[in-house]
């Protein structure tokens, strides 16, 4: 009887999750309904049935998302004005098609702010930045003290807050290079996920957001300066990028990239990729407190110099001579630059070690990334063989993009099997995790230089 009675009392008790939303929850899910009906009314027309849902599946994913991490509805409001700003700003001059973008990039707030391009190089710049703060108030930290709170240095926090500053301008400037494509003309307007200089953005600001989470999540911003570090090395490939092909330069799709799929599988995928690289610079901070520095040494020379030993043997085999030629050496640059910045991590090991957060920390927070990862990377596989059924008529051809997505995919299948089944920790975990890193970059990167076949994000 005082079971029932108490289990009575406890239910009448509880809230419920509407009833414990507070008045700025309500007012973001306001906004947010209230932008996804502007959207409808003024772009309606442009849209087909598959853009509609998803615009009207990504209300409730936004506003849950909102509510579960506060930050984000500020992000969003403010993504949203900056970009109405800059759409308006475009529409004052209009040519025969659309909005002049010519004529509005002259325009002050948008030539050197709010268009795209102007967004992304803020976006760059911030990324660069906040790398540098992380690592200054790393170092102004004190070391870590067993059992007390970890004290954040005035460099850790200004880092985070330039993180999430180019978050923004991330985010505006896709939303304002999605507007600018649909203004060029008939068919060439798309969601800016469709080629490599686009992808590589959305991995900036999707990898960083992740790890702003978590960074609130565990109460640490002692492995922002790992974190970024993946971050600042892909703004760096973007600006490369940017000056040897013009990647900037908005281009109509292929046809086998105009397709609803791709909205999914793309973002999916790249959750899955920017969650391996945050799970692995994580695992490079356990490794560098539990290994040696000859063990070090040896992982860390050992693994890019196989993969260079490969790239020859691929060559041998007869691959083309030019191509080839150019690839290893992109490929012995990139290894020895690797190698570099390992060196000068491990000469630094002592001061990092006595400033990094616990290991049970960060083994956690390792895996809880790759598991987020594997999910979204799972379903985005899923999401291609649909598309490639519908571009070109079968679920699965062996592509060489495809193959190496497969392998992906089994390597960190294995990688949580081995954790939730025998127990997987420590050093195995986190030299598997480093070397996942190695394999995703060549599914991601590796597969555009070396190899030819249906998938492409930009040649290289």
């Amino acid at each position: 009887m005082n079971t029932t009675t108490t289990t009575t009392t406890l239910d009448l008790g509880r809230q419920s999750l509407v009833s414990r939303r507070a008045p700025l929850d309500w007012l973001f899910a306001a906004l947010v309904i209230g932008g996804a009906v502007y959207a409808f009314r003024r772009y309606g027309v442009a849209m087909d049935g598959y853009e509609k849902g998803i615009l009207a599946g990504a209300v409730p994913a936004l506003i849950a998302l909102g509510w579960f991490w506060g930050p984000l509805r500020l992000l969003a409001a403010g993504v949203g004005a900056a970009s109405l700003l800059a759409i308006n700003l475009y529409a004052r001059t209009t040519d025969s098609f659309g909005a002049d973008l010519a004529a509005g990039s002259q325009v002050f707030l948008l030539k050197y702010l709010l268009s795209s391009q102007s967004a992304f190089l803020w976006m760059g710049t911030l990324f660069w930045m906040s790398t540098l703060f992380y690592w200054i108030g790393f170092f102004s930290r004190g070391p870590a003290v067993a059992g007390a709170p970890a004290g954040d240095a005035a460099g850790l926090r200004i880092g985070s807050r330039l993180a999430w500053a180019a978050v923004f301008m991330a985010l505006t400037g896709t939303m304002v290079r999605w507007y600018e494509s649909h203004q060029m003309g008939p068919m060439i307007g798309h969601i800016p996920v469709s080629n490599l200089y686009e992808v590589f953005v959305l991995f900036c600001w999707l990898t960083t957001l992740f790890y702003l989470y978590y960074e609130a999540h565990y109460k640490t911003r002692a492995l922002g300066p790992f974190v970024m570090l993946i971050i600042s090395a892909a703004v760096g490939f973007l600006a490369w990028y940017i000056f040897a092909r013009e990647a900037h330069e908005i281009q109509p799709l292929l046809p086998a990239l105009q397709s609803w799929w791709m909205k999914l599988h793309v973002p999916a995928n790249f959750i899955g990729y920017g969650t391996f690289a945050l799970a692995a610079m994580v695992a490079l901070a356990c490794l560098l407190k539990t290994s040696t520095p000859r063990h070090l040494w040896q992982g860390l020379v050992g693994v890019p110099g196989g993969v260079l030993v490969l790239m020859g043997a691929y060559a041998l085999l007869g691959a083309p001579d030019d191509q080839m030629q150019t690839a290893l050496f992109k490929g012995a640059r990139m290894i020895g630059g690797t190698a570099a910045f390992f060196a000068v991590m491990i000469s630094l090991r002592n001061p990092i070690n006595a400033r990094t957060p616990s290991l049970e920390l960060m083994d956690d927070l390792m895996y809880k990334a790759i598991a987020v990862g594997f999910a979204f990377f799972t379903i985005a596989t899923v999401l291609g063989a649909f598309w490639a059924a519908e571009a070109w008529g079968g679920y699965w051809s062996w592509d060489p993009k495809e193959t190496w997505a497969l392998i992906v995919w089994l390597n960190y299948a294995a990688w949580l099997h081995m954790r939730l089944m025998k127990g997987l920790r420590g050093n195995a975990s986190a030299w598997w995790s480093l070397g996942g890193l190695v394999i995703t970059t060549f599914a991601f990167l590796g597969v555009n230089m070396f190899l030819s076949g249906l998938h492409s994000y930009g040649a290289l």
